[in-house]
């Protein structure tokens, strides 16, 4: 769980650094896919006993807020798909 949360703001730093803004795109999505595994391993965690669902509950909340703004970033992007450039 931890390797997929800290995955999300690398992926982030990592996309947004890029020379294109596709390639930042896609860096978005794969921060999107770890927000997406967080999530199954809190299911996971839960069924397992490891956590209890009020803290599971409280995770899931912030990974949706997470998964929204990336949504967001993502789309806002997408619609400016200019070539960054170099400062």
């Amino acid at each position: 769980m931890q390797r997929a949360a800290v995955s999300v703001p690398s992926n982030i730093a990592e996309g947004y650094e890029r020379k294109y803004s596709g390639d930042f795109a896609r860096f978005l999505s794969i921060a999107s896919g770890s927000v997406a595994e967080l999530e199954t391993q809190l299911i996971i965690a839960i069924n397992l006993g490891y956590i209890s669902q009020e803290i599971a509950s409280g995770v899931q909340s912030l990974a949706d807020e997470v998964s929204k703004m990336l949504y967001a970033l993502s789309g806002r992007v997408k619609e400016h798909p200019a070539v960054k450039t170099a400062e």
